[in-house]
């Protein structure tokens, strides 16, 4: 925690100083105003390779429609290999520390024998006897460890790489960040047929993998934004945040399914697929309308149609239109901070990660070592189990959203969520063991409650909040604010597994326990910002009394 919060530190120096080093280079840049032949030219330099092919073959430009498409199914598909590569951890961590006494439960390992003997001896190696140096005494605490350096290193590189990705070219950025992350989570996998036993080998490899991951969330979020104004932005984003649920589902299934072929494969299956989804990143994705020289007035008047109200707002739309070529001034890491809810949501998302993470990264672990209908569950079982509480948090991010929408109220809705989490992880901790079905269906309450203001806060909020009406129109606070959000509750993802590594040795009721406290706390923070969305509601209600009481006055 000490390491965590000293590089917190040293980072904010750093963007002082970079803010200071560069703010010349950058006003200058922000002064000046392109030609219409240079705009061309950078435009179709800028466009991927596979949009050029495609409009070649179709012998006319996509539509802005069609862009808006490619932007959703190629975001949603990258950031689910993000999620799938960063679950088999918790899938395999059974499987390296099988007969760990230190979860404080009397653990039963059950073998399914296959048909043959050969077979049965190979699978009793391959899951039985676990792995140097995580089947020791220590391995709980060993595994607890490595989540904590992945997330701790995947925090402070999330601040660095929205800093970054608000100066670069965002599919470039994506595309080294995705393939970095696939070579990483392989490397991690080869340790198997090496026969490595370095306890260090897997710490530095995980590391520089939370290195390489923390570039994607800061990157699609900004792209997403900058295709899509506020019309509708909540529901958008809940449906399209589904790839952190079905991300964890597929991580979980191809990690459990090649579990007995070796825990090598569990890891070096999911990094190829994350490589290849960044080749055809690189080859699709538009990053904005302007990149590609899309039209964006058939966005602009269809929220021109639903939001009367627009300039009464405190968000703006995502970028300046696509009238204006001035090429705009990258918002400062200080800067980015002091936009009103930035700071409260960062924190509450702290808090919420540390709940979601836990369950990301130790759930399987949790049931496979807990009795429910008194008997054990596999690791395979126990990792299948486990989707339903991604599955809650698919409906949780579409419903977070699309309530936040209707109410125009994201914190009523976030703080909402985050308090009904309270009594359904006492629930899951106190009946889930009773039967399969009840465990599921708690499971599945838990991740809906838990998932949906994570969901909430880390898009739309944060969309909302990149696009700030104190920015003037400027779309390059994007990647910054998104970086700050999700990379204040990383370092509570990061903190969560930690502890419930050391708690759960006593008990896991601590640890549940621990996870409602912080629930708690993530609530409370956003009261300030509560009840200004409560006030704002009910002025505007007696000013409509107002107005209609005056429409029914007769005429004198």
């Amino acid at each position: 925690l000490t390491l965590v919060i000293g590089f917190i530190v040293v980072q904010i120096v750093v963007f002082g100083l970079l803010e200071k080093a560069g703010g010349s280079n950058f006003s200058r840049e922000s002064k000046y105003m392109a030609s219409p032949s240079e705009l061309a030219t950078e435009r179709s330099h800028s466009k991927p390779l596979g949009i050029r092919c495609w409009e070649y073959i179709k012998r006319a430009k996509l539509s802005y429609k069609t862009h808006q498409a490619v932007v959703l199914i190629v975001t949603f598909f990258a950031y689910t290999t993000y999620h799938a590569t960063r679950k088999t951890t918790s899938i395999v961590k059974s499987a390296l520390d099988p007969q760990s006494s230190a979860a404080g439960f009397k653990f039963s390992w059950r073998i399914t024998y296959l048909s043959s003997p050969a077979e049965t001896q190979r699978r009793s190696w391959v899951l039985g006897d676990g792995w140097a140096p995580f089947n020791g005494p220590d391995g709980t605490a060993l595994l607890g460890q490595l989540d904590v350096a992945f997330l701790a290193v995947y925090a402070i590189g999330m601040y660095f790489s929205g800093h970054l990705g608000d100066r670069m070219n965002l599919r470039i950025f994506l595309t080294v960040g995705m393939i970095g992350t696939g070579l990483f989570t392989s490397l991690f996998g080869v340790g198997y047929w090496a026969n490595i036993h370095s306890f260090y080998y897997f710490l530095i490899v995980q590391m520089i993998a939370g290195l390489f991951q923390s570039s994607g969330w800061p990157s699609v979020v900004a792209v997403v934004a900058n295709w899509f104004g506020k019309k509708k932005r909540g529901l958008i984003m809940g449906i399209w945040n589904a790839h952190t649920s079905i991300g964890n589902i597929t991580g979980s299934l191809i990690a459990s399914t090649l579990l007995s072929y070796g825990w090598g494969w569990s890891f070096v299956v999911p990094g190829l697929l994350i490589a290849f989804m960044g080749i055809l990143v690189c080859l699709l994705l538009p990053v904005s309308p302007e990149s590609v020289g899309a039209d964006r007035q058939e966005e602009e008047e269809d929220d021109a149609v639903d939001s009367p109200k627009k300039k009464k707002e405190g968000v703006t739309e995502p970028l300046l239109g696509s009238h204006t070529e001035m090429k705009e001034n990258a918002v400062g890491f200080i800067e980015a901070w002091r936009i009103p809810g930035v700071a409260p949501f960062a924190f509450c998302l702290f808090f919420a990660k540390l709940v979601a993470y836990t369950f990301l990264y130790w759930l399987p672990y949790y049931i496979s070592h807990t009795a429910i209908e008194g008997k054990y569950l596999s690791d395979e079982t126990a990792g299948n189990l486990s989707t339903f509480f991604d599955i809650g948090g698919v409906l949780g991010g579409i419903l977070a959203g699309h309530i936040s929408d209707r109410l125009d109220a994201r914190a009523i809705t976030a703080a909402t969520f985050m308090y009904c989490a309270i009594p359904a992880l006492y629930f899951y901790r106190s009946y889930g063991h009773i039967s399969l079905a009840m465990n599921i269906a708690l499971m599945f309450i838990c991740g809906m409650f838990v998932n949906g203001p994570y969901a909430l806060i880390t898009t739309a909020v944060s969309a909302d909040l990149g696009t700030h009406s104190s920015l003037n129109g400027n779309s390059k606070a994007l990647a910054t604010v998104t970086a700050i959000i999700d990379g204040t509750g990383s370092v509570g993802a990061a903190i969560g597994p930690l502890l419930t590594g050391y708690i759960s040795a006593n008990s896991w009721s601590a640890v549940f326990t621990m996870l409602m406290a912080a629930a708690l706390v993530a609530g409370l923070l956003l009261t300030r910002l509560v009840v200004a969305e409560v006030a704002a509601r009910i002025s505007e209600t007696r000013s409509q009394g107002r107005s209609q009481s005056r429409s029914q006055e007769p005429e004198l």
